[in-house]
């Protein structure tokens, strides 16, 4: 069973940190007003505002301020500052054992998938939702991370989808963007999808990259024994002048088209601008229905 970080009272400390691309002041001051009107403490990572080419710091700078982030002892959560590229850079340089002597809410996806992954290895709940930069983008994205952060119940219910399979599923929901999972396999990161609802989402890929990543998780059993497959946004995807034939819809059906799992397109979360907050590793509801789709926690 999963370890549930301590829900947010007022008073609290949130960190912020950088762990991949640079972002300024001005990208992170709309979240940390926001977060100081929610009555928490913000501290911001040392490095988070240096930059080095793309990346906010050097690999050893971000490193140090995520070392910090995960052995704060006073700290209930870690809000990612932003995504892009390079957390991967800083994985096998890290000590995240501290996090089971003081757990902590992590926040943030895209990028931040394989910092889930590494606290679904430590059987740590974790939250895929909005980052610092996009704080003041959308509203109710935002809204939903402050309703799973201080504990309060949240019941999604989406319309329902021509493409969606039906059915009923109970399970730990896993997974982030598509694109870390596949960089993920073979390596410590690498998650057990068996007995969960595996939540997948892109960003700007090729059809065929897209329908390479689903077959290698089809081909190393992580499709097999599934409860359920939420499909969140696949945004901005692309075709070659030659047209590879399906869609990316028709792609992800064709991987799962041997099981009888549930699968519920077009969740809002993701690269989407209602990108709605999801708990990792804590027992979910999911129920696809003619009528409607619908996500609750116990």
């Amino acid at each position: 069973m999963a370890i549930i970080p301590a829900y947010l009272i007022k008073g609290d400390t949130i960190l912020i940190i950088a762990t991949a691309r640079a972002r300024n002041l001005e990208a992170i001051r709309p979240a940390i007003t926001i977060l100081e009107s929610w009555g928490l403490n913000v501290e911001l990572g040392e490095n988070i505002f240096k930059t080095h080419h793309q990346f906010a710091g050097t690999d050893e700078e971000r490193a140090k301020d995520l070392q910090w982030a995960l052995q704060h002892k006073k700290a209930k959560a870690i809000l990612i500052g932003g995504g892009g590229y390079g957390t991967m850079r800083i994985m096998d340089v890290v000590n995240f054992k501290p996090l089971l002597k003081y757990p902590k809410w992590l926040i943030g996806y895209s990028d931040s998938t394989i910092l889930h992954n590494r606290f679904c290895q430590l059987k740590i709940s974790s939250i895929h939702g909005t980052m610092a930069f996009q704080f003041n983008k959308n509203h109710s994205a935002t809204d939903s991370i402050k309703q799973l952060l201080f504990g309060k119940k949240i019941n999604y219910t989406i319309p329902t989808s021509s493409l969606n399979r039906l059915g009923y599923a109970e399970g730990e929901i896993v997974g982030g963007n598509l694109s870390l999972l596949y960089a993920a396999s073979g390596s410590v990161d690498n998650i057990s999808t068996k007995n969960k609802i595996l939540f997948i989402e892109d960003l700007d890929e090729q059809l065929y990259h897209l329908d390479r990543m689903m077959l290698q998780l089809k081909r190393s059993n992580n499709l097999s024994q599934l409860k359920a497959l939420i499909v969140g946004g696949m945004s901005d995807m692309k075709d070659n002048k030659i047209p590879f034939g399906k869609n990316y819809n028709e792609i992800i059906l064709d991987a799962v088209k041997e099981y009888n799992y549930p699968v519920c397109f077009n969740f809002p979360a993701g690269h989407v601008d209602q990108n709605m907050a999801i708990y990792f590793n804590k027992k979910a509801k999911l129920n696809v229905t003619k009528q409607k789709v619908s996500l609750n926690y116990f």
